[in-house]
């Protein structure tokens, strides 16, 4: 469950949201052990509430309007940003591409090899395929492509946090030494800048990348922007403050910076 805002024909920017839904579809809602009270709370903790609202609002304020990618079901249901096997560090705390397991460590989903599997295939695999072939979509007609992650994350750490003791500035921008040229991280440090601190790649790191470019294709740059929730709405799960405007200001700033400007050097 997905779904692609188009932008500009000559848009090199993709800003991909991958967690601002709650909704948990019908089929995974029976595989989940918590309550209707246990699982909002614990949506209220995951859900990168209001990025969507963000990379909508900027996207109407550029000119050229970037594309949109948003993930439609909860982060609960499938991450499409973990790897679906043992390369995900994440799978330490329960936290692969599905879920097992809560923010704060409790069971959300008991160990059902056939049912992951029929999560993958249903949510993961066309996901991934759908984004890279925006990816290549974005290449065919400009040359390049920039995916921009648009993230949140808590004020306090969650005890899930595999680098929580670290730095939780206003902006964590996530790199990836392969597809983050320093002239990118450079822009976003600057974008950013009225936004408060500003850290790379802490409490969170990287970036995402579809397999089929990783490693391969330079013309594919991609950073991820975490925003600390505080900053602009009521934790957790409240609705947005007046220091929204001032992330997507910095944000629209950035896509009119990369969209007018090659940043692969």
């Amino acid at each position: 469950m997905y779904q692609i805002a188009p932008g500009a024909p000559d848009s090199p920017v993709i800003l991909h949201v991958p967690h601002s839904s709650r909704h948990i579809t019908p089929a995974a809602r029976p595989h989940i052990l918590l309550d209707d009270a246990a699982l909002t709370t614990e949506l209220d903790h995951m859900t990168d509430a209001h990025t969507g609202l963000i990379a909508d609002r900027v996207a109407a304020s550029c000119d050229p309007a970037p594309w949109t990618f948003t993930n439609l079901a909860s982060r609960l249901v499938v991450d499409p940003e973990r790897f679906p096997d043992e390369r995900e560090e994440m799978r330490a705390v329960g936290m692969g591409a599905v879920y097992t397991r809560t923010s704060h460590g409790g069971r959300l989903r008991v160990d059902d090899p056939a049912h992951a599997e029929t999560l993958l295939s249903t949510h993961y695999e066309p996901y991934a395929s759908a984004m890279t072939d925006l990816v290549d979509d974005r290449l065919a007609a400009t040359g390049r492509a920039v995916i921009i992650d648009v993230h949140s994350y808590p004020a306090v750490a969650l005890p899930y946090e595999l680098h929580g003791d670290g730095q939780r500035p206003a902006i964590c921008l996530g790199t990836d030494p392969a597809h983050t040229p320093p002239r990118l991280l450079a822009a976003a440090e600057n974008a950013f800048s009225r936004c408060g601190s500003i850290a790379v790649n802490t409490p969170f790191a990287g970036c995402y990348v579809p397999l089929r470019h990783y490693g391969t294709q330079p013309a594919v740059t991609a950073l991820m922007v975490e925003i600390r929730r505080d900053t602009y709405m009521t934790e957790p799960g409240g609705p947005p403050t007046a220091g929204i405007d001032r992330i997507v200001e910095a944000l629209a700033d950035l896509v009119n910076m990369v969209t007018a400007e090659p940043m692969a050097a």
